[in-house]
């Protein structure tokens, strides 16, 4: 009887034993994992911001190669030994066509003759590539600059307003004549509107002779955009005054030299003494 009992405290013992041993060794887990999973969860909104960012630098990066690499391109730049394409057609200094090479052949050549590899067109099939000295380069770069400099720069055309009676003297006249010159020579576009003057009735030949006028004190300058007409129902006439373009002030200057000379010729023949009949 008494070894029953003390088997069964002895049982008793190991299964408490047991129980507070899983009981430590769970708290112990805990204490272990929770600082990491409260870490995984306020790390976890950050993820997508530092995905999009780096998204976005990435298409920033790719973006800003495409541009520099736009600009190499027109920038004719020797292209050394990096040729990208496997086939590429290539011309000489002195502009031969030397047909279609491999890229390993044109790298032999330029060693061989010294040169340089620039290329001039990459959206052919296949690409067009030179041979050129430093100095067939620095001249060609030159000459592309002056180019782009002769380009007209094309800007929004800006118009000015003016505005004054039919009555207006012709002291006042000509410093709005003069006014109109200086915005003229600056590419502005004036809007001049003559009103009738009030208690005159004033025709409207009157006020496209005035318009005539102004126009006259520019020659070779301005001309009409458009002609004199008729505005507020009769009681005004509007026009618009703009700059000559390049082959109408070419065309202006060959009529000067054209009449010039005739008026030359003329004067020559009025000098010139009569021919005298010897018997």
């Amino acid at each position: 009887m008494a070894a029953l009992f003390l088997r069964r405290l002895t049982l008793q013992a190991i299964k408490t034993e047991n129980n507070c041993i899983a009981r430590c060794l769970e708290k112990h887990f805990l204490q272990k994992t929770a600082p990491a999973q409260l870490s995984v969860t306020v790390s976890v909104p950050r993820l997508p911001s530092l995905i999009h960012a780096k998204a976005f630098s990435v298409a920033e990066d790719a973006q800003d190669k495409k541009n520099k690499k736009k600009k190499t391109e027109t920038a004719l730049t020797s292209t050394g030994r990096k040729i990208s394409e496997r086939i590429i057609q290539v011309f000489d200094e002195k502009g031969n066509d030397l047909g279609s090479m491999h890229r390993a052949d044109v790298i032999k050549l330029v060693d061989k003759r010294d040169l340089k590899l620039v290329k001039r067109n990459a959206c052919t099939e296949p690409p067009v590539y030179q041979l050129m000295t430093g100095l067939q380069i620095h001249e060609e770069r030159m000459r592309l600059r002056e180019q782009d400099k002769a380009k007209p720069k094309t800007r929004p055309t800006l118009t000015k307003e003016l505005t004054f009676s039919s009555n207006i003297g012709q002291h006042d006249l000509d410093t709005k004549s003069k006014q109109i010159q200086q915005w003229i020579e600056k590419n502005y576009q004036v809007q001049i509107t003559i009103k009738k003057g009030k208690n005159v009735e004033d025709p409207e030949n009157k006020m496209e002779a005035i318009f005539n006028q102004i126009l006259q004190t520019m020659p070779g300058i301005a001309t009409f955009s458009s002609k004199p007409q008729a505005v507020k129902g009769g009681r005004a006439v509007m026009c618009v005054l703009r700059h000559l373009s390049t082959k109408e002030e070419n065309m202006y200057r060959e009529a000067q030299k054209t009449q010039k000379g005739d008026i030359l010729n003329k004067e020559n023949r009025n000098d010139r003494p009569p021919d005298v009949l010897h018997q």
